[in-house]
């Protein structure tokens, strides 16, 4: 199937990505580790302004705080043991939560979420609520990816990272530092058991990441999917890939897990269900979870249709794609899936995850 088969908006994104895939130069995919991206700050008073330092100097205003927290959650998910303190440790169009740091090898979280929205690893009372719209804003073109690092500034200017010793207060401000890692440029998985899982980086390097252990089948009601469009990211953790295969306003996804994940205490009825992909490290012994780059430094929300970023490149580059085969072949669209549907991916052979990027085709 080419191009013009594809529906007009999906042939545009589809076109982009693999301009930049097959035109980039040898080196990094995404720039140096310590490249700073843009910047969040969500001041800690109610009413002050959400912005976004972008790398065109232009502060841009993504939402007000309408609440403050009065405690953290702990214990929070079970994945948040694999996250860093003073990082983010998850990120999508529902919720950011802060790691704030390990207790009993628990994590302790603290949330930021829109005004209307569905998030109960948030905890009640631990959030700092923004009037955004769910999957926009720093839940949607400008969200932070896993493991990128949370700073509390002091109304004297004093900066340290987010940490158990070091919580913010009314009247300091949250600070996000959204870098540019190294990741490739796209992934792309066998869904069937011992299913190779591949990395594909811009040096033309190749390599395989990890086996399929359980293949993905049906779709499930994950409630954040309300919020994101068919064949994007709904989120990101070190546990988990949310896909969407719902539209906007529907409910309906599956999961990619790493092993570890898979016999959490919360998590061992997914073998007997059809909603979640299960896979382990190429050597079998190598820890996945909260690893890159498939649950760490990598996959964000990205903009939602009615968003744009600094240019064109970032405003598409930065919105990841999931694209599919169906029985062995061509490359299309997730099929539309809602609800729970057991068998609705039963003949998807194979998943292509595009990864974010920021960078102009042969800029480098």
């Amino acid at each position: 199937m080419g191009l013009k088969h594809l529906p007009a908006p999906t042939a545009i994104i589809v076109g982009l990505l693999s301009f930049v895939c097959l035109s980039f130069t040898p080196g990094p995919a995404l720039g140096s580790e310590d490249e700073v991206l843009f910047s969040i700050r969500i001041p800690l008073e109610v009413g002050d302004t959400v912005t976004v330092a972008s790398p065109d100097g232009k502060i841009k205003q993504v939402g007000r705080v309408v609440a403050l927290p009065d405690r953290t959650r702990w214990p929070s998910y079970t994945a948040t043991k694999w996250g860093r303190p003073g990082t983010v440790a998850a990120s999508a169009v529902n919720a950011i939560h802060l790691l704030v740091g390990l207790e009993n090898g628990k994590g302790r979280t603290m949330s930021l979420t829109p005004a209307n929205t569905i998030a109960p690893a948030a905890g009640p009372g631990a959030s700092v609520v923004i009037d955004s719209p769910a999957g926009e804003g720093i839940f949607g073109a400008w969200a932070p990816a896993v493991g990128n690092p949370v700073f509390v500034v002091r109304p004297g200017g004093d900066i340290a990272p987010l940490s158990n010793g070091n919580l913010p207060s009314p009247g300091d401000t949250l600070e996000i530092s959204v870098t540019s890692s190294s990741m490739p440029y796209l992934v792309e998985i066998e869904n069937r058991p011992g299913g190779r899982v591949f990395a594909y980086y811009s040096s033309y390097r190749t390599e395989v990441i990890g086996r399929v252990l359980r293949p993905v089948q049906g779709v499930g009601r994950f409630e954040g999917t309300l919020f994101q469009e068919v064949g994007r990211i709904r989120a990101n953790h070190p546990g988990v890939i949310d896909v969407s295969t719902s539209p906007d306003g529907q409910i309906g996804g599956f999961q990619i897990v790493p092993w570890e994940h898979s016999r959490s205490p919360e998590m061992l009825n997914l073998w007997n269900m059809t909603q979640w992909m299960v896979i382990a490290p190429e050597d079998g012994e190598s820890p996945l979870g909260g690893t890159p780059p498939l649950f760490q430094g990598g996959l964000v929300p990205g903009p939602a249709s009615s968003e744009s970023l600094w240019d064109i490149w970032s405003t598409y580059g930065r919105r990841p794609l999931v694209m599919c085969r169906l029985n062995g072949g061509p490359w299309v669209r997730l099929p539309v899936a809602t609800g729970r549907d057991d068998l609705a991916l039963k003949d998807l052979t194979h998943i292509r995850i595009y990864f974010p990027t920021h960078q102009e085709p042969l800029s480098n």
